[in-house]
């Protein structure tokens, strides 16, 4: 038993007379200061009815100090496999620092929601209107200063959501896709560590639904693209006419290494966007640039988008729309550089001769691991490596590129115009862009993958690598390396076929 005596009441009772003392003398009425010095706000646990009355479950944050309302709103669908806890860091932050009602909520089918994964289908997209529609009758919204936010499939979900919903005047979409296809098959190739990863997340998490089941019964059995037709509808690339056409004010921020949704389809969507927008690309892999910015903590990202949301909902004239709207932070180190637009400037073309290698097998080059090389990247600076005296030339092709004596700064889209015949009918081609010291030892500034179809049959292709900037150290050269099987993508090359390469050429963009 714990006793107390007199004397320790009396203290403890003195104590709080005093600081109610304190907070009443120092309230902001007696100091006169704004009354935004009391400014903060309130969480509570909803459960929100989506489309066909499936409970949504919800946490509601709301402004305090901040007047009666009504106030400006942001809906924040929860990424995949992740809960509503996912934004109430940065929903405090927001509510607290700019009056925002903020629902952020677990997407359908996740953890305790209501419903079936569908993918970023109808129905998912249908529940971010139907939390608007809460929030104005019950949380003090106000139904036209309506925002959307998330990462990953949360961001997915509000650029999808903004095309279908002309209340939402604003989007900050973070480690988003924006074509599905492009991004887990691209160019016929399959992006399987990245499939790997979300269908087991939604096994785990979830409850995946008939579209869900179907697409992963087709990957199972090598027909994955038969998934192909559920891409364009749930892909905001196809959306773009709805989101000029309803002015959506975008701002969209990816990792430049990110291994599930890779920004050369984030570099083309936004360049298709004819309203107010914004693009930021940095160093790291999938949702790692704004991971601790939804916690509340400071960050860039995060930053960026509440100043997005100030001026666009609230009509802040906080300068954002006069800045250069393209902001992109080197991947191997260095300060945020800014464009007009995106960079498509020329640069070095390096002539490429004819080679012939054997494939399926692999060798020291590929492009690292999904989620790992890129966190790797952005947090410590440490790029997935290659030892080329150890490329072994017989399965792989090698091409010297340019030396930069003075260095360089890369920036944009290398292209790759390729000539190319296989023995196979199918052949997985891996092309990786490094930077090379004297020592033969490389740093990946980005890669593609392709698959070609046809035996024997001549092909000349038009590849984009993943876009970057990238800084080249004085001394350094490009080397680029193809070969034929890579860990993170489902390889079709046949063992012992082979690949011939007629004259090609490289195009590396330069600032």
């Amino acid at each position: 038993m714990i006793r107390v005596t007199v004397k320790e009441d009396l203290v403890r009772r003195s104590l709080v007379l005093l600081v109610a003392f304190l907070t009443t003398l120092l309230s902001p009425t007696l100091l006169g200061t704004p009354a935004a010095f009391a400014a903060g706000s309130t969480t509570s646990y909803q459960t929100i009815a989506g489309v066909g009355g499936t409970p949504m479950k919800a946490f509601v944050i709301q402004p305090t100090g901040w007047g009666n309302g009504p106030f400006p709103l942001l809906v924040m669908p929860s990424s995949w496999a992740v809960n509503n806890i996912e934004y109430v860091g940065a929903a405090a932050k927001l509510a607290k620092e700019s009056g925002y009602v903020v629902v952020s909520y677990t997407s359908r089918g996740f953890w305790d929601s209501g419903g079936e994964i569908d993918i970023a289908g109808p129905d998912t997209v249908g529940d971010v209107s139907k939390i608007i529609d809460w929030a104005v009758a019950n949380a003090h919204a106000d139904a036209t200063k309506v925002g959307a936010a998330g990462i990953s499939y949360g961001a997915g979900i509000s650029l999808l959501a903004a095309a279908a919903d002309p209340r939402i005047k604003a989007v900050a979409a973070m480690s988003t896709w924006t074509d599905l296809a492009r991004s887990l098959y691209p160019n016929e190739t399959v992006n399987k560590q990245a499939v790997d990863v979300l269908l087991t997340a939604a096994d785990l998490t979830g409850k995946p639904g008939p579209v869900l089941k179907e697409a992963k019964a087709a990957y199972n059995a090598g027909r994955f693209h038969e998934v192909l037709p559920i891409s364009a509808g749930r892909s905001a690339a196809s959306k773009v006419a709805q989101l000029n056409a309803n002015h959506t004010a975008v701002m969209l921020g990816n990792a430049w290494n990110d291994g599930i949704f890779a920004p050369g389809q984030i570099a083309d969507f936004y360049t298709q966007l004819s309203g107010p927008k914004r693009l930021m690309l940095s160093p790291g892999d999938h949702a790692t640039a704004e991971l601790f910015g939804a916690a509340g903590l400071p960050n860039d990202i995060w930053e960026s988008a509440g100043r997005w949301f100030n001026r666009h909902l609230k009509g802040e004239a906080n300068g954002i729309d006069a800045e250069p709207a393209v902001r992109l932070k080197p991947n191997n180190g260095g300060d945020w550089r800014t464009y007009q637009a995106w960079p498509s400037g020329t640069g070095d073309t390096v002539s490429l001769d004819g080679k012939k290698i054997w494939a399926g097998w692999p060798t020291v080059a590929d492009s690292g691991t999904v989620l790992l090389s890129g966190a790797m990247q952005g947090f410590f600076n440490i790029p997935t490596g290659v030892a080329l005296p150890f490329v072994d030339r017989n399965v792989a092709g090698v091409w010297t590129g340019p030396s930069y004596p003075n260095g360089a700064t890369l920036a944009g889209t290398p292209r790759l115009n390729v000539t190319v015949t296989p023995s196979a009918e199918k052949t997985s081609l891996f092309a990786y862009l490094y930077e090379v010291g004297p020592l033969g030892l490389g740093a990946l500034v980005t890669h593609r993958a392709f698959t070609v179809t046809g035996a024997s049959i001549t092909r000349n292709l038009d590849i984009q690598l993943e876009p970057t900037v990238w800084n080249v150290a004085p001394g350094n050269k490009l080397v680029l390396v193809i070969d034929t099987v890579d860990p993170r993508y489902l390889s079709q090359s046949t063992l012992g076929s082979t690949v011939a390469f007629g004259p090609s050429t490289l195009t590396v963009p330069r600032a």
